[in-house]
Formats: structure tokens, C-alpha cells, sequence
């Protein structure tokens, strides 16, 4: 029987900081990523390492997949018969993955009443502060339509800022403009990105991997608004530079209300590429 009436579910590209779904009774689908011929789900049986390894190697065509709306549709059904009352299932960007469409089919086709499907217009810690929201609002009593709605405000206050070695991957992928990928290769130009209105966007130009550092640790100081804030910095095979990024947000930022470091997952890491960098920040006082 779970402890709150409203169950939370989501999708593998939340990358929750360990053990946070155990703890707060979140359920996970997992997205597909395909290196080759081996079929693997994100965030269960591929590491960070391995997608590396196989985006080094050119002859291996790596992919990513949605979950099927069947997928959606058992884990709804099985929540439900457990006795959950509600269900509020909450995404990343739909603008970004066809997650969201699957889920909501699954919604329309189990019980459309009692299941509100969540597009957070974010993705990794920017879904996740979303969906640690919804439980927080689950926890307390509320129902559905108030879970939904408190993940629905935490994702839109929240930001992401990121920057990659290289966009052509996102170009490749769809995820960004041809114009904006042929900036990444004009002078040694490298983009800072964000997620506006649930798209990747360029956000500023700069000249080396220093400066890049910089500005994100400043625009994440910026975003955060004062004490309470609560930040998660990500990477992919560069481990060393968020940490750096981290110490530096504490440094400027001793009264942030949480700071999380971690490696994303392969269906990211497989359109963005190694040398990942960002920062999710939700302001102070949200």
C-alpha cells in the first residue's frame, strides 16, 4: 500500500541524486538507448563509461528510444491495483522526447481521471527538482491535481544552463538549429546553452573552456536569488570540472539549500557527448 494516496512517477533522464527514488516512493520508466546491436535501458544496465566507449567508436551507431506507451500503461495499471488513488507522472521536455506523448497515452487509455501526466519543459535535475516537488506536495496530502501542480511550479522557475565540446550531436539529434551547431565550429567558439520554453537554445558565446567555467558558475549565482536555493551540477566524462563548478558554487553560495553533483545518464550523454558541463539551479524561495 504506498503512503501517500498520489503516486509519483517519472522517467530515467530525472537522474535523481542515489537512493532519492527508494526514499520518496518515486517510480522510474526507463528510457531505451541502443549502441549497435545491444538494447540497454538508461540508468539500469549501461554506465556513463560505457556510453563514452561507444560514442568513441565511429562505426557504432548509438541511439535513443522513448519508452513504449505500454510501458506507461503496466506501471500505471500496477499502481493503481496497489491502491494509489492518484497518479501524477512527471517528464522531461516534450519538446525534447516523445516521453510525455507516450505517457500520456497511457493515461488516456488506464484511467484518464485519475492519472495527470506532467511535462516539466526540463530535463535531468531541472525534471528532477520537479519531481521531488510533486512527492514533498504527495507527502503531505495533496491530492493530485495539487501534486501536479507544484512539480508544474518548481519546473518553471527552475533553469538549466549548460555547455558541450560539441553540438553536433544535438544537430544530429534534432535538439538544436543547424545555424546555432555551426557556431561550435566557427573560431573555436563555445556555446553556453539553456532550455527555453522546454528547447535548447544558444545563450552565450565564448572563447575557452576557462571562461565557459566561469560564466556558468556566475550565471548560476545569478539565477539563485539569495539563501534556499537548491543547485545540481551534471557531467559526462568530466568529473574533475564539476567538481571544480561545485566548490565553486559553495564557495559563493554557502547558504544554498542543497548542491548535487552526478554523472548523466546515456540517453542524455548519447546527444550531448562527452565533456558535458551544466548546472540546474531553482531559485531561492521556491
Amino acid at each position: 500500500m504506498p503512503s501517500s494516496p498520489v503516486a509519483v512517477v517519472t522517467d530515467s533522464t530525472a537522474y535523481l541524486p542515489p537512493g532519492a527514488a527508494e526514499r520518496h516512493g518515486v517510480h522510474v520508466v526507463p528510457l531505451e538507448v541502443r549502441l549497435g546491436e545491444r538494447t540497454a535501458q538508461d540508468g539500469i544496465d549501461v554506465t556513463p563509461a560505457e556510453l563514452i566507449t561507444a560514442l568513441a567508436d565511429r562505426d557504432l551507431l548509438v541511439q535513443t528510444s522513448r519508452p513504449a506507451p505500454a510501458s506507461f500503461a503496466r506501471m500505471f495499471r500496477e499502481l493503481l491495483d496497489d491502491g494509489a488513488e492518484e497518479i501524477v507522472s512527471v517528464h522531461l521536455s516534450r519538446e525534447l522526447s516523445g516521453t510525455w506523448d507516450a505517457a500520456r497515452a497511457a493515461a488516456q487509455e488506464v484511467d484518464p481521471e485519475r492519472i495527470r501526466v506532467v511535462d516539466s519543459r526540463a530535463i535531468a535535475m531541472g525534471l528532477g527538482f520537479a519531481v521531488l516537488a510533486a512527492c514533498d506536495a504527495a507527502a503531505s496530502g495533496a491530492r493530485g491535481v495539487a501534486v501536479a501542480a507544484a512539480a508544474g511550479a518548481v519546473a518553471a522557475r527552475c533553469r538549466v544552463l549548460f555547455g558541450v565540446q560539441d553540438l553536433e550531436r544535438l544537430r544530429r539529434g534534432g535538439r538544436i538549429g543547424a545555424a546555432s551547431a555551426l557556431l561550435g565550429g566557427v573560431l573555436a567558439i563555445k556555446p553556453l546553452l539553456h532550455l527555453s520554453e522546454g528547447r535548447i537554445a544558444p545563450l552565450e558565446k565564448v572563447r575557452t573552456t576557462t571562461r565557459a567555467t566561469e560564466r556558468l558558475v556566475a550565471l548560476a549565482v545569478a539565477e539563485a536569488g539569495g539563501p534556499g536555493a537548491r543547485l545540481a551540477v551534471h557531467h559526462l566524462g568530466a568529473e574533475e570540472r564539476a567538481e571544480d563548478i561545485a566548490d565553486r558554487l559553495r564557495e559563493q553560495l554557502p547558504d544554498a539549500a542543497e548542491l548535487h553533483v552526478s554523472e548523466v545518464g546515456a540517453v542524455i550523454g548519447a546527444h550531448v557527448g562527452p565533456g558535458l558541463v551544466g548546472v540546474v539551479v531553482v531559485p531561492a524561495g521556491t
